[in-house]
C-alpha cells in the first residue's frame, strides 16, 4: 500500500514538470528561428559558391592547368556534398 501511494505521489508531482519543460520560452523560439534563417543563408552562400566553381571549371584549360582544374573539381564535389548535408538536415 505504501509503495503504490509513493508511486502515485511521485506521478502527481512529476506531471506538471513535464509540461513546464515541454514549453519553449520566447528566447528559445527566437534562437530556433535565427538558426533556421542562418542555415538558409548558408545554403544560399554555398549554392553561389557551387555556381562560381562551375563557372571557373567551364573556362577549362585556356585558363587553368590540368592540376588546377582537378583541384577545382575536387573543391566543387566537396562543396556539393556540404550543400547536400545542409539541405537534408533542413528537412
Amino acid at each position: 500500500m505504501k509503495k503504490s501511494a509513493i508511486v502515485l505521489i511521485a506521478a502527481l508531482l512529476l506531471s506538471p514538470a513535464g509540461y513546464i519543460f515541454a514549453q519553449q520560452t520566447h528566447e528559445e523560439k527566437v534562437i530556433c528561428e535565427l538558426a533556421a534563417k542562418n542555415c538558409l543563408n548558408r545554403i544560399e552562400i554555398i549554392q553561389k559558391k557551387v555556381k562560381k566553381l562551375n563557372d571557373q571549371i567551364k573556362k577549362g584549360s585556356k585558363t587553368y592547368s590540368a592540376e588546377e582544374l582537378k583541384k577545382l573539381e575536387q573543391k566543387l564535389q566537396e562543396t556539393k556534398d556540404l550543400l547536400d548535408k545542409l539541405e537534408s538536415a533542413g528537412k
